[in-house]
């Protein structure tokens, strides 16, 4: 995968001209230089081989074992250690990002025929709950559209009932935090 690999040639030039191999170096410069390659327009194409997500998640391993007094910990260690996400999480942060937009009309009218809403009257949801539609073509399956149905349902209340961008991002981060 061409993004896998621009983005382990970058972490290579990191790894050989970096003199320090501390937290503040090199977490800062997998974020700006190598992340962005991983992540780029990850709502259009995301990864649905596991082979292609397992090749993104291993460039993110190989950058978080280069930091110093890190090498012995489990990958998932080092993430919260270095309060990372994972990539997977990072995609589902995304998708549930574009889908809050989409329903509060930051796209213009188009947005709201892209979901379906489910009538939802019990008090234990979180009042706004979409409808996952049933299709004959695998395809759509992996559409964004489809992916965050059941991840969005999942949220609570208080993440979904947010009314500007940021207090959602900011609720959505705690949530997902204890989500995996």
């Amino acid at each position: 995968m061409l993004a896998a690999q621009k983005a382990n040639r970058i972490l290579g030039c990191i790894k050989r001209s970096g003199a320090s191999r501390s937290r503040e170096v090199i977490l800062p410069l997998y974020s700006a230089l190598v992340r962005p390659y991983l992540e780029y327009c990850i709502q259009l194409w995301s990864p649905q081989h596991k082979k292609d997500m397992d090749l993104l998640e291993w460039v993110q391993r190989t950058a978080t074992k280069m930091v110093s007094r890190m090498g012995h910990l489990s990958c998932e260690e080092r993430l919260r250690e270095l309060r990372l996400f994972s990539l997977q999480k990072r995609r589902l942060q995304g998708d549930v990002i574009v889908t809050f937009e989409y329903l509060k009309g930051a796209y213009g009218k188009g947005g709201d025929n892209l979901f379906s809403k489910a009538c939802c009257d019990r008090t234990r949801s979180n009042g706004f709950k979409l409808r996952e539609d049933r299709f004959r073509l695998d395809i759509r399956k992996k559409f964004v559209t489809m992916r965050v149905v059941t991840h969005w349902n999942r949220l609570p209340r208080e993440v979904v009932d947010a009314s500007f961008l940021e207090t959602f991002k900011l609720r959505l981060e705690r949530a997902l935090s204890n989500l995996f």
